[in-house]
């Protein structure tokens, strides 16, 4: 056999190996992903959904509004003694010793398979993708805006160790998904502002907020970087899948390299979160805030303040002795001073009502009154929300992010990130169908209340 012959031999023998290696590869992966979606399907607890259960998870998807249901709803509800300890990072609490009976945190789904499964009911809320997207980018730009008080990152970021070192506060930096999201954009607008200090100018070239490079990381760069890819995108449907960069589950950064390489197995992912919907207690809307605060209320709201009310009528000597031990307490999260810190908590700072206070208002709550509370705290803590937004938004003038700027954004722009949230998308509109069907439960149950 002559030597080109026989190359071209080895060429062809190469190219089945490789060939052989990537279908292997396929195969492993789609075994791999397969196994966990059959697993995950298996664990799942089959009993009544629609009735609360001892432990509340609020499964709190970044960017949703879960922070308003937690300050203005369930923080009315639940003394601070029955609140579990938050987890921010890692599990803070041993679930078969502690007899807490509320969890609210940004842990995905993986989570509940530290918790009494059979004593746990999980809510949520998710969002339309395209805007939590858009409003990912916008607080991880506002908060490391709140760092350019300081001449320097180095600066900034020695300040920010000494306050923590100093304070048993909890900071955005703590938090998933914002201690990846948050440094990287502190890093970044320090480079940009270094770069203008550089060229002596402060001229800026384009009018738009969300393409101002000279500023701030334009929008595209930020959903087409890796670590968008990892965190931001289909968040929604990987977290109730389970499937976080913050996942309990062992195998889950192999289930998520498979999912990424090959993005058909995505849809394995995909009917596990539907599936954890389906048996969710309630599942909320956003864009639909005043009704899913209403069906919150009664759906959620009432069975608490039920089950509240019959464990302080069995325990209610034993209850208001540990209430006369506890005093008021700050909510251990930082001064929301800018100035001083700019690594205020997400949730914000607010001094909690003693349990004894929480006592009274849980002795006392209705669905109504619950409501009426409500709508006093949100308003409230928009007030809050906008401020500090305003302050931060300051530091990159003119970069400012509203609404009306949004719809200035080009087509192009707006299909990649549909294109990258494919998953989030179609998890989404099957929430909305399960959001309309609590809807026609709950006008049911009404109607058979008036007859």
């Amino acid at each position: 056999m002559d030597s080109t012959l026989k190359c071209s031999f080895l060429l062809v023998l190469l190219g089945l190996v490789v060939n052989a290696l990537c279908l292997t590869d396929s195969e492993h992966c789609e075994n791999v992903v397969k196994k966990w979606a059959l697993t995950s399907l298996d664990h799942e607890v089959k009993n009544n959904k629609h009735t609360l259960k001892d432990l509340l998870f609020f499964l709190h998807v970044p960017r949703t509004g879960g922070r308003t249901y937690f300050h203005c709803f369930l923080k009315k509800l639940y003394s601070n003694s029955l609140e579990c300890p938050r987890s921010y990072d890692k599990l803070r609490f041993d679930p078969s010793k502690e007899k807490c009976r509320l969890l609210v945190t940004h842990d995905d789904y993986s989570i509940t398979s530290k918790l009494p499964r059979d004593r746990t009911s999980v809510v949520t809320i998710l969002r339309n993708p395209v805007d939590r997207v858009f409003s990912t980018y916008e607080f991880s730009v506002e908060v490391g805006a709140r760092f350019l008080v300081h001449p320097n990152l180095t600066s900034a970021m020695q300040m920010t160790g000494r306050l923590r070192a100093k304070t048993k506060g909890v900071s955005t930096l703590d938090i998933w998904p914002w201690k990846y999201l948050v440094p990287w954009m502190r890093e970044d607008l320090f480079a940009r502002r270094n770069a203008r200090k550089a060229r002596r100018t402060n001229d800026v070239k384009s009018s738009d907020p969300y393409n101002m490079e000279d500023i701030v990381m334009p929008l595209l760069n930020y959903i087409n970087d890796p670590i968008a890819h990892e965190i931001v995108h289909n968040g929604a449907t990987f977290q109730i899948a389970g499937l976080t960069n913050n996942s309990y589950l062992p195998k889950s950064h192999e289930v998520r390299h498979c999912v990424d390489k090959y993005k058909n197995l995505g849809e394995y992912v995909l009917q596990v979160a539907k599936k954890r919907l389906d048996n969710m207690l309630y599942v909320g809307l956003t864009e639909d805030h005043r009704e899913s605060a209403t069906m919150f209320a009664n759906v959620v709201g009432a069975q608490v303040i039920s089950q509240l009310e019959e464990s302080n009528a069995i325990g209610k000597e034993a209850a208001v002795n540990k209430s006369e031990l506890t005093t008021s307490f700050s909510d251990s999260e930082l001064d929301s001073n800018d100035h001083q810190n700019p690594n205020s908590d997400e949730k914000g700072n607010e001094t909690t009502s003693s349990s004894d206070d929480n006592e009274v208002k849980q002795e006392n709550m209705t669905v109504r009154k619950l409501m009426e509370t409500y709508e006093v705290c949100i308003s409230s803590l928009r007030k809050t929300q906008a401020h500090r937004r305003i302050a931060s938004l300051k530091r990159i003038a003119p970069a400012n992010f509203t609404k009306e700027a949004r719809l200035q954004v080009p087509q192009m722009v707006i299909q990649r990130i549909q294109s990258l949230n494919n998953l989030d998308l179609e998890l989404y509109e099957y929430a909305q169908g399960i959001f309309a069907k609590q809807h026609n439960e709950g006008a049911e149950k009404l109607f058979d209340t008036v007859v």
